[in-house]
């Protein structure tokens, strides 16, 4: 267990007063070490979403203008952050996130100097008269030391590594505590920036910047280059972030399923450029599969990026990361990378389909988990398939995929089972409607407008795509699934001579079962009423699982 996760996890328990002075012991230790990574520990607590607060729900965010110089000596960053917001009622106070690690200089609204304060890692921005509706533009100027990641990308920050040739290689991971972990935001997932996102960084000329959307220009002075991305696109707050390394660019195109040429770019480290070309005609191979189930390229107006990081790779919109590692898995004599799939497949499930909370965040997860079986099959095969599907199959079971409506980031992902039980759900839910209607309706998810882009989707939004499709109420197999840890509880009883019961305990809507008896496997719907099998021996049950259940022969 992780330091951030057990500190978030066990605070309010209480301890024998051994385990206390070995975790004191163990704290002195560490900032003994490392006095460096004080103000990371002072964030452990941080996490994303929740409860939006009403000053923040008439809040829509427009567009982020984030102009930053990054002293890597220093460990430092400094400069400004614009926010465009467009408000439903009137405020007397704007409220921001932004951890207290910084110091805010100055702020302006519509280029007025205004009163603020910082508390609880929140900028409070007041104005006497108020601020009125429709759009306020809020400068920000500050300056300070981010939090050094402990565990990237899991328990987030930044990443001050040198490469094998001394070189500075900064990496950002702030998906788990928010874009507040570096610049002023509304940090909760149902708001992204309508109108894009520009990024200005200024660094060392040696050095270069990878990042999201298209890359607009550098300008150079006194040794110092500045990076300008952009992109038009919504994106998330926690892939509005940046990567700095001494990396070389290797480009290609990709033409997509509809016709639309899209330039790929790798961003990867000069030591490392003999591994470009494998990495990039893998993810063209990927982007293949990926477009066949879940519909075009998303973000074929700006590119397919990739930048090597030192770390586990994340799905960063246009600009997914992938760790140095370049390790392979031989399917069916092709390579594959789980890790460059999966934050691949999130382009779409993630990034293009957007949770609207992270109660709901199985949807991204999970698919994005399942679009991994999806690959196994078209590279191996149904054995390939089968077989990843079984590993999804082993779930905890702890807590349900989805508490509520509404959680934080760490409440969705701790002890949760978003990904392989996200995955097995997906699974049963093909089995359960039938692949005519199961794929078209997937694809559907991912490209309808409804569902895509500016519009953010729930678990309810999924559920009722689905049902709509099959002509079935799948509300209660949605909530049974994902919002409870049961599993189906099957009796097999033999009532006479060759003769047996097959019964679902805790039936809660007619579902289709593969029964095998005398040699043959019939697919039959079992209700809440017991059906009766004649066999030679006790019938089985689902014998290639495609439910979770416990299965009893009495």
């Amino acid at each position: 267990m992780n330091q951030r996760s057990f500190v978030k996890r066990h605070r309010f328990n209480f301890f024998s007063m051994a385990t206390v002075v070995i975790l004191l012991l163990q704290s002195l230790f560490a900032m003994s070490q490392n006095d460096d990574n004080i103000n990371s520990r002072d964030i452990l607590y941080l996490t994303s979403g929740g409860k939006l607060l009403p000053l923040q729900a008439i809040m829509d965010i427009r567009h982020y203008t984030i102009n930053l110089e990054v002293d890597l000596v220093k460990q430092s960053i400094s400069g400004s952050t614009e926010v465009s917001i467009n408000f439903s009622k009137k405020t007397d106070t704007i409220l921001l996130d932004l951890i207290h690690l910084y110091a805010v200089t100055k702020v302006k609204v519509n280029n007025k100097v205004v009163p603020y304060y910082q508390h609880d890692d929140k900028i409070f921005i007041t104005s006497p008269t108020g601020f009125e509706i429709g759009n306020q533009k809020i400068w920000i100027e500050y300056n300070g030391i981010p939090p050094v990641a402990i565990r990237p990308p899991w328990d987030g920050g930044f990443t001050w590594k040198k490469d094998s040739s001394r070189n500075d290689w900064v990496s950002i991971n702030i998906q788990g505590e928010g874009g507040k972990m570096y610049f002023p935001c509304k940090d909760h997932p149902s708001d992204e920036p309508n109108e894009g996102v520009d990024l200005n960084i200024t660094i060392p000329s040696s050095l270069v910047v990878a990042g999201p959307g298209l890359l607009m220009g550098v300008t150079t002075k006194k040794n110092k280059s500045t990076y300008h991305w952009k992109t038009n696109y919504t994106i998330s707050n926690y892939c509005i972030l940046f990567n700095i390394g001494k990396y070389k660019v290797y480009k290609d195109e990709f033409t997509t399923i509809l016709g639309t040429k899209v330039p790929i770019e790798y961003y990867v480290l000069e030591v490392d450029t003999s591994h470009a070309k494998k990495v990039i005609e893998t993810k063209k191979r990927d982007t293949r599969i990926l477009e066949k189930y879940f519909g075009e390229y998303p973000w074929a107006k700006e590119k397919i990026g990739i930048a090597e990081v030192p770390n586990s790779g994340m799905e960063h919109q246009t600009m997914i990361t992938f760790d140095n590692k370049f390790s392979y898995k031989t399917i069916n004599g092709q390579d594959y990378s789980a890790n460059l799939f999966h934050e691949y497949a999130h382009e779409w499930w993630a990034n293009k389909v957007t949770n609207k909370d992270w109660g709901h965040m199985w949807i991204q997860e999970g698919i994005a988990t399942y679009a991994e079986a999806l690959a196994m099959y078209e590279l191996g095969g149904e054995a390939a398939y089968n077989e990843i599907i079984a590993g999804h199959r082993r779930v905890r079971n702890k807590k349900p995929v989805v508490p509520g409506d509404v959680a934080t980031e760490e409440e969705v992902y701790s002890g949760g089972d978003i990904y392989g039980k996200g995955s097995f759900f997906m699974h049963t839910l093909r089995f359960v409607i039938g692949d005519d209607i199961f794929f078209p309706t997937l694809k559907k998810l991912s490209t309808d407008p409804q569902t895509t882009y500016d519009n953010f989707v729930t678990t309810m939004d999924v559920e009722k795509l689905f049902s709509t499709a099959s002509g079935k109420n799948l509300k209660p197999f949605f909530d049974f699934y994902l919002r409870t840890t049961d599993i189906l509880d099957i009796t097999i009883k033999e009532i006479g001579y060759q003769k047996f019961q097959i019964k679902v305990n805790n039936s809660f809507m007619t579902l289709p079962f593969e029964v095998t008896a005398n040699g043959q496997t019939t697919r039959m719907n079992i209700s809440n009423e017991a059906i009766i099998i004649n066999s030679a021996l006790p019938p089985q049950v689902d014998a290639k699982g495609y439910y979770l259940k416990k299965v009893t022969i009495l």
